[in-house]
C-alpha cells in the first residue's frame, strides 16, 4: 500500500466515524422523543447523558420515574 492509499484508508475511515456519530445522534434524539412521550415530567436536565456514566445516568432516571434500574435498563433497550 502506498502513501495514497494509505490516505484514502485514513480519509474512508473519518468519514464512516462521522457519519456512524451523525446517526447514533440522530438516533439519540428519537429515543429521547419516545421517553418522552411516554414520561412527559422527564426534562432536558434527565435527558443529560455522558459518556461513561452511564450506570449513573440510568440511576438518576430510575429514581426519577420510581423504577428500578433494570426495568429502566430494559424500558430503553426496548424503545
Amino acid at each position: 500500500m502506498n502513501a495514497y492509499d494509505n490516505n484514502m484508508n485514513n480519509d474512508s475511515n473519518r468519514m464512516f466515524d462521522r457519519s456512524t456519530e451523525w446517526r447514533a445522534k440522530g438516533n439519540w434524539n428519537e429515543m429521547k422523543g419516545k421517553m418522552r412521550q411516554q414520561y412527559a415530567d422527564l426534562t432536558d436536565d434527565d435527558m443529560e447523558y455522558a459518556e461513561g456514566k452511564q450506570e449513573e445516568w440510568y440511576g438518576k432516571l430510575a429514581k426519577k420515574l420510581g423504577r428500578t434500574v433494570d426495568d429502566v435498563k430494559n424500558w430503553v433497550a426496548n424503545l
